[in-house]
């Protein structure tokens, strides 16, 4: 990833920030130009809570270049409490003891580094949601 866009994308890759539709009230992650539910322009910035749950999910054994060294891992399609879904690695957990439904939270965590001595790029992963809030 291009510094540039490091620093464009940190907002919603460290705090889940998404947008909200002022017309159908639908949260939009990741933000974008026009609500994919109701097509409105207008929309404005709000911090998602970071909860979910595990949608689906899967175990990767052949990594794509840059993530060798956290193979075998698990992506899951978490569905958070606000209602967008988002692909993401799953963490502090065994690929055995994940489950659908199971309830989780963001973490910020590394993602990958340029090289030994580049650039480390840091994002959310989400792990097994440690403690439930009243």
């Amino acid at each position: 990833m291009s510094i540039p866009r490091n620093w464009r994308t940190r907002q919603q890759r460290y705090s889940l920030k998404a947008e909200v539709c002022e017309n159908c009230h639908q949260a939009i992650f990741p933000p974008r130009d026009v609500c994919p539910h109701c097509a409105q322009e207008r929309q404005h910035w709000t911090n998602l809570s970071g909860r979910g749950e595990v949608y689906s999910f899967t175990t990767m054994f052949n990594a794509p270049t840059g993530f060798e060294e956290y193979a075998p891992y698990t992506m899951a399609l978490v569905k958070l409490t606000e209602g967008p879904m988002v692909t993401a690695q799953l963490t502090d957990i065994e690929a055995d003891q994940v489950k659908i439904g199971m309830p989780v939270e963001m973490v910020t965590r590394k993602l990958t580094q340029d090289g030994d001595e580049g650039q480390i790029l840091y994002g959310y992963k989400f792990r097994p949601l440690l403690r439930q809030m009243a």
